[in-house]
């Protein structure tokens, strides 16, 4: 008999009833350091003080109106986003996906307008991720994602990941509208693009016409100590995706744009019943504000990078069990050498959350917040788990 709710999901053995900060607590007692953030969602931790009044403020005078009307919240969200990204103009959605699949359409629509309508393809790599929608799975390519789920939709053309000579014949195609990129994969594993690789990418974006679309659903708002990761390149792109830790935990996305991107979305075009939401832009007001105080990123950075040296030292000390690590930020990979599951479930016991990835990597993807003893505190976490893996196998050997 199936469950009420669809097994569409493989569920660890807890049930989380609280949190506070980095810590979930269980609905047995026990006190988890949360080192997944919901997948880097709860960017500013679990019941962050601001995002609390910004939400039961709001929900005490208006939940939804539509997109019938203006929005005051959706607003201010709004400006507050072009005044500190590249973009134009902004488009709210309720996730990452949604926000990938107004991307394609924008990016059709341009070209429609511009009177090359055959130019539809989007390149795409290998390893990456851009939702689960139809549209988004055939955007990603990968077995794991689209078996069973044909025929895929036409329009997407995948790439090796870090193949410069295949991308650069493919960018010269005339079917071609535009590169969607990761600037750091997340469920590919952690695989950042190097800032000699983004700025390629604008270089060859700008000589050949086309639209370059980042997505940014989990690496932005942050995560690798700016508030978007490409500003590390000192680039822009056209075209990008925003979810995860925009809301803090509530759903919200974005689709971020310059004028001219998305000069061909006009009355009629695009619409969501729920995006942009009085609630949803309640709280994702308070995460601007608080990810744009003066030296929050910054402390966020210096964190990241003890985070990152104290990485490595776990990695050095469990060489049977890890391999290296990489990432970017509070956007970490650690590569390992037994099944990255194996890791996950021994920091269950250690009562440490984290997130397994492509490439047989365990993901580390903290609250923002996470304080320097709490970065102590995981990591010991973790080297317990690393310790009770290397006893099981010595038992298992004997």
């Amino acid at each position: 008999m199936i469950a009420p709710v669809l097994p569409s999901y493989s569920r660890a053995p807890l049930s989380f009833v609280s949190g506070e900060g980095a810590w979930l607590v269980e609905a047995d007692g026990r006190r988890f350091l949360d080192f997944g953030a919901g997948i880097a969602v709860s960017a500013l931790g679990h019941a962050h003080p601001a995002l609390v009044e910004a939400l039961t403020a709001q929900a005490g005078k208006l939940w939804h109106t539509s997109n019938l009307y203006t929005v005051p919240e959706q607003q201010a969200l709004a400006e507050r986003l072009v005044e500190h990204t590249f973009a134009d103009t902004v488009f709210f959605c309720n996730s990452g996906t949604e926000a990938g699949e107004l991307a394609v359409k924008m990016a059709r629509k341009y070209w429609h307008d511009a009177g090359q309508p055959e130019r539809t393809t989007i390149l795409t790599f290998e390893g990456s991720f851009h939702g689960r929608s139809l549209a988004m799975i055939s955007a990603a390519g990968s077995e794991k994602l689209t078996k069973g789920f044909g025929p895929l939709l036409p329009g997407f053309d995948h790439l090796p990941f870090g193949d410069h000579d295949a991308l650069r014949a493919a960018a010269a195609r005339p079917d071609v509208g535009a590169i969607m990129v990761e600037p750091v994969q997340g469920e590919g594993g952690i695989r950042p693009l190097p800032d000699v690789c983004l700025k390629g990418l604008r270089d060859l974006c700008d000589e050949h016409g086309l639209l370059l679309i980042f997505d940014e659903i989990q690496c932005g708002m942050g995560r690798t100590g700016r508030l978007f990761a490409h500003e590390w390149a000192g680039i822009t792109p056209d075209i990008m995706m925003v979810a995860k830790g925009i809301g803090g935990g509530f759903p919200l996305g974005a689709l971020l744009a310059t004028e001219r991107a998305a000069a061909g979305m006009t009355p009629g075009t695009h619409g969501s019943t729920y995006g942009g939401n009085p609630l949803g832009c309640a709280v994702g007001c308070a995460v601007m504000d608080a990810m744009t105080e003066a030296g929050f990123l910054e402390e966020v950075a210096r964190r990241a990078r003890l985070l990152r040296q104290k990485a490595e030292g776990l990695v050095a000390s469990h060489p049977d069990i890890f391999e290296g690590v990489r990432g970017s930020g509070f956007m970490l990979g650690l590569r390992c050498n037994v099944p990255n599951i194996d890791v996950v479930n021994a920091g269950y016991g250690q009562e440490i959350l984290t997130v397994p990835g492509g490439d047989n990597v365990v993901r580390l993807l903290p609250p923002l917040i996470l304080s320097e003893d709490e970065i102590a505190e995981g990591i010991a976490r973790l080297d317990a788990a690393a310790t009770t893996l290397e006893d099981t196998a010595r038992d298992a050997a004997q």
